[in-house]
C-alpha cells in the first residue's frame, strides 16, 4: 500500500505584499469557529446549535518576531495588510522509501489589532508579537487552494467548494 505520511513542517518565511521578507518570525495561525445559533422547539429532543454557513468568528493571527523590525512595526499602519507565509512540508513516501518536500502557503489578510513593541533585556529576544484581525484567509498545499475564506466578499471555499455561492445568488450578489 502506497503511502503519503506528513511528517512535519520543515520551515517557513514570511513575506509582506508577496515579496517583502519579514524577517525571523513565529505565527499562531487563526482558529477557524464557525458561527452558530442555538435551535430548539418541538420536534427536537434538546437544543442544537446549527453552524450559520461559511460565517466564522472573529479570527486572529499573532506574528511574533525576535526584535524590533521596520517590517514588523510597519504593520501598525490601519490598514489591510497581505501577508504570506511559504513554507515546505516534509512528507514521507513510503512506496518510495523517500521523504518529500510539499510546499505550503498560508495567507492571510488582516488589520492590525494589538501591535506591543516587546520587552528590553540584555542578551535577549524582545518577542514582540503583532496580532492581526484576519478579513481573508487561503491555505494551498503542493499548490493546490484547500481553503480560500474571504468575510467582506463573502466567500468560503474549502477543497473548491463555494459554501457561499448560492447565498450570494439568493442575495442577487454577482458571483
Amino acid at each position: 500500500m502506497v503511502m503519503q505520511i506528513p511528517e512535519k513542517l520543515i520551515n517557513f518565511r514570511a513575506y509582506k505584499n508577496g515579496t517583502q521578507y519579514m524577517g525571523i518570525a513565529n505565527v499562531d495561525l487563526p482558529s477557524m469557529q464557525s458561527m452558530t445559533t442555538s435551535i430548539k422547539g418541538s420536534g427536537i429532543s434538546g437544543e442544537i446549535d446549527s453552524v450559520v454557513p461559511g460565517h466564522f468568528q472573529s479570527m486572529q493571527a499573532k506574528i511574533q518576531f525576535r526584535t524590533v523590525t521596520t517590517e514588523g512595526i510597519a504593520l501598525l499602519a490601519p490598514i489591510a495588510h497581505e501577508i504570506d507565509f511559504r513554507g515546505s512540508l516534509d512528507t514521507y513516501d513510503s512506496a518510495g522509501g523517500k521523504h518529500v518536500v510539499t510546499p505550503l502557503k498560508v495567507w492571510i489578510k488582516g488589520k492590525p489589532k494589538t501591535v506591543p513593541l516587546g520587552k528590553l533585556e540584555p542578551g535577549a529576544t524582545m518577542d514582540n508579537d503583532i496580532e492581526l484581525e484576519v478579513l481573508a484567509l487561503g491555505v494551498w498545499i503542493n499548490g493546490n487552494e484547500v481553503i480560500y475564506i474571504d468575510k467582506l466578499n463573502y466567500i468560503c471555499r474549502v477543497e473548491g467548494t463555494d459554501y457561499l455561492a448560492d447565498a450570494r445568488a439568493a442575495e442577487g450578489m454577482s458571483s
